[in-house]
């Protein structure tokens, strides 16, 4: 791997970092940045740049980054949790790793009690697929590529916190149900959505970000909570086959587009900056070898030029429900997020980690 030692990564994870915690909501930007996570609503887009902020704070030992989180958990739940779905479930994991390090029983009681309702209550498609849930809607008989990182990747870190085989086994077995409903065997790749209302995945979107979901959600299972035999080569060899149909799909300037296949839709960075760090992800728990270098090297200095004085991360779509024609996912439009402040953190630091232990 060639380190770009004219660039400053560490600067740019900072910058990632501060421009996280300034963010009130989707889109708006706050004031100037202070200790505080001032994102003011527990959702799906928060679960994931907390997910990111906490590997940061992991990464660097960053104890006051940990205070940090733990005062923002702090203060939601004493204001009173969302209801229970798939996207409000994305907050959790980063919860049950901080409880991991930092055990509370408030705070293991809880990521129990949402981790048992997931497993046993929550609505299931056919086939017991955890159906995708958000707060707008139940979505009936549906399955999104988002809910493996939204939400099983919780439930693995549960099942492994509490001791209960019986939620890890369930994480195993979403992971198989999405693969087989959501995966394009003629591509290698993902389609964002699959109804078992009608059988059918919508406009067939080889959408960027959904796509990232799974390059992502398979390294961070072995990560958290390794399946072993039969399952673990299935999920490797789905990973290898997705890996190298992106390997093809990047363009000239390191990016991805929102609609994969399709090289006049919009550039979309969080997509772009979730694979790469995915691939490093899966280098790292040894799924793939050198097969990454390509898409992680091109990527490296679009995502860099795409941080903003105020640490942004630019062309980053809005959150994406489900559509039903292609020029729906041409038509998102792009303001900053928690998500791509994190997908953007997470694989500079991938990168640099790698990059260090190459030295």
């Amino acid at each position: 791997m060639t380190y770009h030692a004219n660039l400053d990564i560490a600067s740019a994870i900072a910058a990632l970092s501060r421009g996280f915690r300034r963010l009130k909501g989707i889109g708006d930007e706050g004031a100037a940045p202070g200790d505080e996570i001032d994102f003011d609503e527990w959702d799906w887009e928060v679960g994931v740049g907390l997910y990111g902020e906490f590997r940061r704070a992991e990464a660097e030992g960053d104890e006051a980054a940990m205070d940090r989180l733990a005062r923002w958990y702090d203060r939601q739940i004493a204001r009173g949790l969302p209801r229970r779905q798939v996207n409000s479930t994305a907050p959790m994991l980063a919860l049950a790793l901080l409880a991991e390090r930092r055990p509370r029983e408030d705070w293991l009681a809880i990521i129990g009690g949402w981790a048992a309702w997931l497993h046993e209550e929550m609505p299931k498609t056919e086939e017991g697929g955890y159906q995708h849930t958000v707060k707008e809607r139940d979505n009936d008989g549906q399955l999104w590529d988002d809910t493996l990182v939204m939400a099983v990747l919780f439930v693995a870190q549960a099942g492994k916190l509490l001791e209960r085989p019986e939620w890890i086994e369930d994480a195993h077995y979403q992971y198989l149900t999405h693969v087989r409903f959501l995966g394009d065997r003629e591509s290698g790749l993902f389609y964002h959505g699959w109804t078992f209302i009608g059988r059918h995945s919508y406009a067939k979107a080889l959408w960027a970000r959904g796509n990232a979901w799974v390059t992502i959600a398979i390294p961070e299972l072995f990560r958290i909570c390794p399946p072993e035999g039969a399952v673990a080569r299935y999920l490797r060899e789905v990973y290898l086959a997705q890996v190298r149909a992106l390997d093809a799909l990047q363009n000239g300037e390191g990016l991805f587009h929102t609609l994969l296949d399709d090289p006049g839709s919009p550039v979309e960075a969080s997509g772009t900056a979730g694979i790469a760090y995915g691939v490093l992800a899966g280098r790292r728990e040894g799924l793939i070898g050198a097969e990454e270098a390509r898409i992680v090297e091109r990527a490296l200095p679009a995502i860099l030029a795409r941080i903003d004085g105020d640490g942004f991360l630019g062309d980053v779509s809005d959150g994406t429900p489900m559509g039903d024609t292609l020029e729906f996912y041409r038509q998102i439009p792009n303001l900053p997020t928690p998500y791509g402040q994190a997908l953007g953190s997470l694989f500079l630091m991938e990168y640099d980690r790698v990059a260090q232990a190459a030295r």
